[in-house]
């Protein structure tokens, strides 16, 4: 693993026990799971946590950070800040968290029981404790009180269990409906106690479900999921002013938040495709930030004015790659995605087009999850004489046009990118030439992001470049884009063996014996080549100096967005 100079900086400056957990993510949720004594996590007065979870097999102990109780601002909230997307937001409720774009506005709007910070420690959000039994089978989470929806709803028991059961329920087609697995019953015993009943463990459920954001229960049943999704009503820091999914979506401070009003008057995300116009309007002022990156040069270059601009650098959790509609029979044999992942410089794509700011990936995994990375995975390397000869021996023959085919089915497909994306594309190109050397035909075509993960999930569309998580930091479950019920299963991916360990690795509490079954995924996930896998990119967010409050050297930056109340503008 190559370090960056910001990797190491953080490294130098956090050499605490604490802050090693916090770099090398053993803090995680398996690891309080994995505690002797029942987990109690609680905000004590003057906003310092607690808790006595100890895993005595790791050696660690679990922290859980928290938020303050914020002052109300005594000022009116003024300015307007204003972020750059690369792509449509084209819905806000808690089934549209996939894009990175659509999660900053829901998690502004909305707000969950808990929520992993930058740093990667568990913060209590709605929740102002949270019990986990000794077995794993009993949550229980006391809420905060006098806490108000945008119309004025108090937040209650009644609003979590409300959300849950709705994006759980098989029948409600929610793509979220795998984070909530192992849930058997939501008891409410009184407006601010949730007691959760588990059938079975579920060592992501503070990953996963407990990070789901609340919806108000009354407004969703009346108006419904796919109005909800266009007009949402949570508890955040910031309500919903206006939005056109394709042009912008805008926020307005909510003065009855619970942690304080923001300072901020407005929050406004543009979609603006092009990387080239996103850096254009960072330089003249005109936006304070990309949530979306830039194109890597144009980051370091805003990088070296220190004056102007604050550029964080954080290894992704998202692999760049290449989903496959696996289902189709040009690409259902695991031979022949094995062979295009040989035929595939892949370092070369992130020395010429990704300026080396990049790791050739080799798992499912990123290298950042230290403890559940598996660094002795098969690899393939760039070798267009073997994947010729994969193909050959699968039988795939060259034609005369130069395409291979085989029982009258060519070895061609469509690889549709998003529109505008000027960062991705030229890999597409790339990789498209590379291809063709050993007789495989990928065609190119552009559509909208949301057609895209529509096409892909659906199994209507043959593939696509982009960046998702296939297990994440600090939670390695794959669930979602890798079970074969999994809500983003964009490869069409089916595998028994997959399913059986996924549905293992989340019902064991120990993170030794969990780390086993991950490096079990993480072999077969590379034996099976369910998509192209390239790179994980250093991920560079780049906030103008004009943002005051920001935070230092973190080992996230998503989360960076999630807490704009805190900010100020100073200009």
């Amino acid at each position: 693993m190559t370090s960056t100079q910001d990797e190491l900086k953080v490294t130098r400056v956090r050499i605490s026990r604490r802050d090693f957990l916090r770099y090398s993510f053993l803090g995680s949720s398996a690891a309080i799971l994995g505690a002797c004594a029942p987990v109690v996590v609680q905000q004590q007065p003057g906003g310092a946590d607690t808790s006595d979870a100890a895993s005595q097999d790791a050696g660690t102990s679990a922290e859980v950070a928290s938020e303050e109780m914020a002052e109300p601002a005594a000022e009116e909230p003024s300015g307007t800040m204003v972020w750059m997307g690369h792509q449509e937001v084209s819905g806000l409720g808690p089934d549209d968290m996939g894009p990175t774009v659509h999660v900053v506005m829901i998690y502004n709007i909305h707000n969950p029981l808990v929520l992993y910070n930058e740093f990667t420690e568990l913060e209590m959000v709605l929740a102002e404790s949270v019990d986990v039994a000794e077995d794993g089978l009993t949550y229980t989470f006391k809420l905060r009180e006098g806490v108000l929806f945008h119309d004025g709803k108090e937040f209650t028991s009644a609003d979590v269990k409300y959300t849950y059961d709705y994006y759980r329920n098989p029948d409600n087609a929610s793509t979220i409906q795998g984070d909530f697995l192992g849930i058997d019953t939501i008891e409410t015993p009184d407006d601010y106690t949730v007691v959760l009943n588990m059938a079975e463990v579920n060592a992501a459920s503070l990953s996963n479900w407990a990070q789901t954001p609340i919806v108000q229960s009354e407004y969703h049943a009346e108006v419904g999921e796919e109005v909800y999704r266009t007009a949402p009503i949570g508890t955040g820091a910031f309500k919903l002013k206006d939005w056109n999914a394709a042009e912008f979506t805008e926020l307005e401070a909510f003065a009855d938040h619970f942690r304080g009003q923001s300072k901020i008057a407005i929050i406004r995300q543009d979609v603006v495709p092009e990387p080239s116009v996103r850096m254009l309007a960072l330089q003249t002022g005109d936006a304070h930030s990309a949530t979306w990156p830039l194109l890597v040069e144009d980051s370091i270059e805003l990088e070296s004015d220190s004056e102007n601009f604050i550029v964080y650098r954080t290894l992704a959790n998202s692999v760049k790659h290449f989903p496959l509609n696996t289902s189709l029979p040009q690409l259902a044999e695991k031979q022949v995605r094995q062979a295009m992942m040989h035929a595939l410089d892949r370092q070369r794509i992130i020395d010429d087009l990704w300026d080396g700011a990049a790791q050739v990936a080799h798992s499912n995994l990123a290298p950042k999850n230290a403890f559940y990375y598996k660094s002795d995975t098969k690899q393939y390397e760039y070798d267009l004489e073997k994947a010729k000869a994969m193909l050959d021996e699968a039988g795939w023959v060259e034609g005369s046009d130069g395409i291979r085919e085989k029982d009258g089915v060519k070895l061609a497909f469509t690889c549709t990118t998003i529109t505008g994306d000027q960062a991705r594309r030229p890999i597409a190109e790339l990789a498209q030439q590379m291809l063709a050397q050993v007789g495989v035909d990928m065609q190119l075509a552009e559509a909208p992001v949301a057609s895209i993960l529509e096409g892909m999930t659906n199994g209507t569309m043959d593939a696509s470049l982009f960046n998702w998580t296939y297990g994440s930091t600090p939670e390695p479950d794959p669930f979602a884009t890798l079970h074969s019920t999994g809500g983003n299963n964009f490869c069409q991916f089916k595998n028994d063996t997959m399913d059986d360990l996924i549905e293992r690795g989340v019902a064991l509490v120990d993170p030794e014996e969990r780390r086993a079954i991950y490096h079990q995924i993480q072999d077969l996930f590379v034996e099976e080549v369910p998509c192209l896998y390239l790179q994980f990119d250093e991920w560079m967010n780049v906030f103008s100096t004009q943002v005051q409050g920001l935070p230092e050297d973190v080992l996230s930056g998503d989360p960076i967005y999630y807490q704009a109340y805190k900010y100020t503008l100073n200009g």
